[in-house]
């Protein structure tokens, strides 16, 4: 599913979620990137620079509580050395996701932002 095709979630579904987003911009896109996630399933490409993307598919377990944990696994390139997973809380996640998709707005580029990459390859700790 490509991201500008998606429906904004229910409104019920978004009203859990939005007071962990004050800021407005990410508010307008929280319905788009709630709908992404209740899909638990996203496949993109990272951007490489000087070279070709790489693709992959990023999977997670979907919950309705924002200070739930979700489990992220994703795959490069279709190969099973190349995975990678992360657990954090489902309201983080899904200002991942508003990031994807404020993203591919940007650059009809469908990735997670640098941010997510140092957290998935734990470079902060």
């Amino acid at each position: 599913m490509s991201i500008d095709k998606l429906q904004p979630a229910p409104n019920q579904q978004v009203g859990v979620y939005t007071p962990y987003y004050p800021q407005q911009a990410k508010r307008s896109l929280l319905p788009y990137a709630i709908s992404l996630y209740q899909k638990g399933v996203f496949e993109g490409k990272r951007k490489i620079e000087g070279g070709e993307g790489i693709p992959f598919v990023a999977t997670w377990n979907v919950s309705t509580l924002p200070a739930d944990l979700t489990r992220c696994r994703i795959q490069f390139d279709g190969n099973n050395e190349l995975s990678y997973e992360l657990t954090l809380a489902n309201f983080e996640f899904v200002d991942f996701l508003i990031e994807v998709i404020m993203n591919f707005k940007r650059a009809r580029l469908a990735d997670f932002s640098q941010t997510f990459y140092r957290k998935l390859l734990r470079l902060d700790e």
